[in-house]
Parts: structure tokens; sequence; C-alpha cells
């Protein structure tokens, strides 16, 4: 299983969400570009990286985001306003590993599964579940979606990944977000990354056992020190089965 440790950036600083809510980030006074080299010294393959004024629709960290993706020394997973053709493939050609789609999917889905065909492992899709319903619009509008037909309704669209976020329970019922998770991950054609259920090495444990869990984003835990890069990549890898000796 992959990790993706991740950042979050708001006005340039490393933030996390309650419950999607932008107006009252948690702000984490770490540099962004050294955080990111971090991630790639820890040993990180992939790290994960949502600009948040993007969402919005403004570029305050275009630039930023820009040196991180330069500057990483690992492949960079990009989220955050991608709203149209030009903006996804702007980003692939400023060197973007992955660009991850949410409200577009929703908007344009034939375009989607275009990208999807014309750029295979690089578009990722984005469900964010808040309430039984797929969000749109950076978590702020529930479109008329239930999350398995939702995913069904792309086929076998080549997406490198796809990204499950239960922004109802954030956190506070990983029990139930597994559950979800694990059923989506049931029916979906690409494999699923899971993001906001990682507390604890524990919980990478857990979704070891589900099957077509590819990944899981890791940011708060790592900010909040519950839980080291390092440990998490070492709990991702495949566990091999005790083997009794024989007397």
């Amino acid at each position: 299983m992959q990790i993706y440790p991740t950042l979050e950036l708001l006005d340039g600083h490393c933030v996390t969400l309650d419950k999607g809510r932008l107006d009252e980030p948690q702000i984490w006074h770490v540099d962004p570009i050294e955080k990111a080299r971090e991630f790639a010294a820890s040993g990180a393959e992939w790290m994960h990286l949502t600009d948040f004024n993007a969402v919005k629709g403004d570029d305050q960290n275009s630039d930023l985001v820009k040196e991180i993706i330069r500057t990483a020394g690992i492949p960079v997973q990009l989220g955050g306003g991608m709203r149209s053709r030009d903006s996804v493939e702007a980003w692939i050609d400023q060197g973007a590993g992955r660009v991850v789609v949410g409200t577009l999917a929703a908007l344009d889905p034939t375009l989607v599964c275009e990208l999807a065909k014309q750029y295979p492992d690089q578009i990722v899709l984005a469900v964010d579940i808040w309430q039984g319903q797929v969000m749109t619009e950076g978590w702020l509008k529930a479109g008329a979606f239930e999350p398995e037909t939702y995913i069904a309704a792309f086929g076998t669209a080549p997406f490198a990944g796809i990204i499950v976020t239960d922004i109802d329970s954030d956190m506070s019922d990983i029990e139930a977000q597994l559950g979800l998770i694990s059923g989506l991950a049931s029916v979906a054609h690409s494999p699923v990354i899971a993001s906001g259920v990682v507390r604890s090495a524990d919980d990478i444990s857990r979704l070891n056992y589900i099957p077509n869990i590819a990944g899981a984003l890791v940011g708060r835990a790592l900010f909040r020190k519950s839980l080291s890069l390092e440990d998490a990549l070492a709990m991702a890898q495949p566990q091999g089965e005790q083997a009794a000796e024989f007397i």
C-alpha cells in the first residue's frame, strides 16, 4: 500500500481542516518546501498536495506549488481547482506526477474520462462524501449523486486512483469510514486511496486488509506527531504470514 504524506496549503501556510471547514483552519508553522523534502528524505515514494486557494479560485499559492513540485524529490499528486482541461494539462506540463479532479468530474464526466485515457496513470478521481452524497465545489455543494452510483458511472476509465474522503466522519468515526471505503473499493474499477482515516499505525494495518485499497493520504497525524512517516511507511509494507517452526 502506498503512503502519501500530505500537505494542504492555504495562503502559503500548511493547514489541516476540521470536516472541510476552510474558515477554521489549523495552521502549522512549518516551511512547506522543507516539509516536502522531509517526506522524500524519510523514504516516501509519493506525496499529496492540496491547494485550498486554488479551490477558492485564486492562484496565490501557484509559485509555491511549482517550487514544491520542482524540489520535493518525489512525484507530487496535486489537487485543488482543477476545473478545466487547460488547468489539468497546465499542471501536468509543470511536472505534477498526478492531477486530482473532483468538481470537473461531476460537471463533465466525459471530458474527465478522455483525460484519463490521454494521460494514463496521471488522473485521479476525488470522491468527497458528506452524509451519503458526493460533494463538489471544494466540499461546499452537494450533488445529486450517491457515491456507489457515481463511481460506477465512470465504468472502466483508467484512473490512476480514486481518492475517497468521508467528510462527515472526518476522523471521529473511523469504523464508519472504513465501512464506507471498503464498500466503494469493492465496486471501483480503479485502485482506491483512503483519505482522512489514518490516526495511527493501527489504522494503516486495518486498511491493509481491505481489498483494492492501494494507498492512504496521511497528513494530520504526521503534523500532530501521533504517527511518524517512517512508521507509516513500514506498516504499509506487505506483512508476511508467520510460519510455524518444525520441531
